[in-house]
């Protein structure tokens, strides 16, 4: 069955990095367009990265130029590198493939707070 397992995070202070990872098992993982996504309480979903099959990274505004989005299709992984985090930043995060189905991850805490 799909399977996409995320890590990499925890509590950091405002400024401070983290980097998540997303383990994918189930599906051919190149040919999926692959994503992060968060949920703050009492907010919706929203999309945090994506990056496609062929490479081309798109991002929320709210994190341009301090988290890059990338994927390494040998390892069937893809990561989230989180600089000068702020508190706002705080959510779980979920890791999502997608063609035609959404897969989703069970998601992975991030809290920025001093």
């Amino acid at each position: 069955q799909v399977q996409l397992v995320e890590s990499g995070g925890g509590l950091v202070q405002p400024g401070g990095s983290l980097r998540l990872s997303c383990a994918a098992s189930g599906i051919m993982f190149r040919l999926y367009i692959m994503g992060w996504y968060r949920q703050a309480p009492g907010k919706q979903r929203e999309l945090v990265a994506a990056i496609s099959n062929g490479g081309i990274t798109n991002y929320a505004d709210s994190v341009k130029g301090r988290f890059t989005i990338s994927r390494d299709n040998a390892q069937n992984t893809i990561y989230l590198q989180m600089n000068s985090l702020k508190t706002e930043d705080t959510a779980v995060y979920y890791c999502n493939a997608r063609i035609t189905t959404n897969y989703w991850g069970q998601g992975t805490q991030v809290t920025v707070s001093s």
